[in-house]
C-alpha cells in the first residue's frame, strides 16, 4: 500500500473554501465534529445586540444543545467572548436544555488554550481545532478536540463528610418502604462486591466496599419509589437494553455519567436480573478505573 502525503490548506487564505462552505459541510454531516449524534437546529441565529451565532446543534434526544462558533485562522479574544456570550444567551433563554459552548478554529494558540482552560472550570466548553486537507482533487475537514467539557469527580470519593445522616433521617425524608428498596439493591450487589454496605449521605444513599466509598451507583428514595442512578457511559446499546425492559428513566446525567431509573418494589422484583447485570457492569468499570 502506497503512502500518500496529505497537504494542509489554509482556509483563512483560501478564496472559495470560506465560512459558508464550512457551515454547509458541517450541516450536511454534523457527526464530523465528534460531538455525538447531533442535528443542526439553526444557522446564523440572530441574537439582538450580540450578532449571529454560527450554528446551533442539538443532540438527537433533544436534551443537549451546542452553541458553535467558527473562526478561520487562529482564535482571538473576541472569538472566545462571542462564543461564551452566545452560550449564555441561549442557556438563559432555553434553560430546559443542557448547553455547551463550542469554539472551532484553525489554530488554537497556547495563550488562548490557557484562557479557555480557565473558563472550562465553570463553563461547559469544547474547543475543536480544524484542519483542511487536500485529498487528490478534493478537500477533507478534520476536527480535533483540544479542550473537552470538564469531567466532575466521582460522587463522594474526595468530599469530607460534614453532615452526619442516618437511615432514620432518610426514612423520615422519604418513607421506610422506599428506603427498604435500597436494601434490596444492596442484596443484589453482594454477589460481586465483597464487604459492601450502604452509606447514608445528605442527598443520596451510596455504597462502601470494605469501608471505602465506591459509588458505582447511588440511591435516592422518594415518597413512593426510588431513583437508582447507575454510573455507566451513555451508549446506544445500553439505551436499547433499558428501553427494552420498559423501565421508567429520567434524563441521562451528563455531569456524572449516570443512567437514572425510577423503581418501585414491583418493578425492582420484576427486573432484578437486569438491574443486577447493570450494577455488576458499573461496579467492575468503577473498580477498573
Amino acid at each position: 500500500m502506497k503512502h500518500v502525503k496529505l497537504n494542509s490548506i489554509s482556509l483563512k487564505a483560501h478564496k472559495t473554501l470560506n465560512e459558508p462552505w464550512i457551515h454547509q459541510v458541517i450541516a450536511d454531516d454534523p457527526s464530523i465534529l465528534g460531538l455525538g449524534d447531533v442535528v443542526v437546529k439553526d444557522r446564523e441565529r440572530l441574537h439582538a445586540g450580540a450578532g449571529r451565532l454560527d450554528m446551533l446543534l442539538q443532540d438527537a434526544e433533544g436534551i443537549g444543545r451546542y452553541e458553535v462558533e467558527i473562526q478561520l485562522g487562529p482564535t482571538d479574544p473576541s472569538h472566545i467572548i462571542r462564543t461564551i456570550e452566545y452560550w449564555d444567551i441561549e442557556r438563559k433563554r432555553y434553560p430546559q436544555y443542557d448547553h455547551t459552548a463550542v469554539i472551532i478554529a484553525e489554530e488554537i494558540t497556547s495563550r488562548f488554550l490557557n484562557v479557555i482552560g480557565l473558563f472550562n472550570g465553570s463553563i461547559p466548553l469544547i474547543a475543536l481545532q480544524m484542519r483542511a486537507l487536500q485529498v487528490g482533487g478534493d478537500v477533507a475537514l478534520q476536527f480535533t478536540k483540544v479542550v473537552d467539557v470538564l469531567q466532575r469527580g466521582l460522587v463522594d470519593e474526595d468530599e469530607p463528610v460534614n453532615v452526619i445522616v442516618t437511615r432514620a433521617d432518610w426514612e423520615k425524608k422519604a418513607n421506610p418502604k422506599s428506603v427498604a428498596l435500597a436494601d434490596k439493591v444492596l442484596e443484589l450487589s453482594k454477589p460481586f462486591a465483597n464487604k459492601i454496605e450502604l452509606s447514608y449521605n445528605k442527598y443520596y444513599i451510596g455504597f462502601k466496599v470494605d469501608g471505602k466509598a465506591i459509588n458505582f451507583a447511588t440511591l435516592k428514595p422518594q415518597s413512593a419509589s426510588m431513583l437508582l442512578e447507575i454510573a455507566l457511559p451513555k451508549t446506544e446499546e445500553t439505551d436499547a437494553m433499558i428501553t427494552g425492559q420498559g423501565l421508567e428513566t429520567l434524563t441521562y446525567d451528563k455531569t456524572f455519567s449516570r443512567y437514572r431509573i425510577r423503581l418501585t418494589a414491583t418493578e425492582l422484583a420484576k427486573h432484578q436480573n437486569f438491574i443486577f447485570d447493570l450494577l455488576k457492569l458499573a461496579y467492575e468499570r468503577r473498580m477498573a478505573s
